[in-house]
């Protein structure tokens, strides 16, 4: 592996490593790069049974002896077949995501709705959870130009981040887009909507999601307030 493949595999493993549940994180991985049990197994040199317990939680969370040759044997596969993770970490699909970080430490979902000047909806009892990092999404280029693997890139290097919306309507879109994602953000922001639909609030209920409302003036102060904690 190169040191391109050796940042990639840190970003991914910290993302495994912060989860709450390591094993379905990993499967995550291997369906977001459409990559079978079956092939990552006889890559791994391992049964396709043990890769199943580890993933589905029947063996208790892998450990990072495991979860670096599950990452080491998904990249090499990935570069051999697709080439989907270089993609996921290099390109800013059409403009759609308009910035991307990952912080420096955690910042609990409540200081971040202090930053932003946010107006919680829903998720009250995740408030005190971690925050790992931000991306800033343009809603409307996001409906055009993200679809499938594209639509992953606003997870970065972990999905125990904040999403930004801006230029959003009624805020359902984006809270659809991610219901049928495997990937789900811990914080979604909306900037635009004097308010939001219900069903938006509902599906952010459903997927244990913490939702705001952002009175920030303009979408450019979000970049400005978030890169610099």
């Amino acid at each position: 592996m190169n040191t391109n493949d050796d940042d990639i595999l840190s970003k991914i493993a910290g993302n495994i490593i912060i989860s709450e549940n390591p094993g379905k994180m990993l499967k995550t991985w291997r369906e977001r790069l459409r990559i079978k049990q079956i092939l990552l197994a006889e890559g791994m040199k391992v049964s396709p049974s043990v890769l199943s317990d580890y993933e589905s939680g029947r063996r208790k969370s892998p450990g990072a002896v495991f979860i670096k040759k599950y990452l080491e044997s998904l990249i090499n596969i990935d570069k051999e077949k697709r080439k989907n993770l270089e993609k996921l970490f290099t390109e800013k699909s059409n403009n759609a995501i308009l910035s991307m970080k990952e912080f420096q430490k955690s910042h609990s979902a409540s200081e971040i709705l202090d930053l932003v000047d946010g107006e919680l909806l829903t998720g009250e009892e995740f408030i005190s959870n971690n925050i790992y990092g931000f991306t800033l999404v343009d809603s409307i280029k996001a409906i055009y130009f993200l679809s499938g693997i594209d639509f992953y890139k606003i997870f970065g290097a972990t999905t125990e981040r904040v999403l930004i919306f801006t230029k959003v309507g009624m805020g359902r879109s984006p809270l659809v887009a991610i219901r049928v994602s495997q990937l789900k953000p811990r914080m979604v922001i909306l900037h635009g909507p004097k308010e939001v639909d219900e069903l938006a609030i509902d599906l952010a209920k459903r997927e244990k999601i913490i939702l705001a409302i952002s009175r920030i003036p303009k979408e450019e102060d979000f970049e400005e307030i978030l890169t610099k904690i």
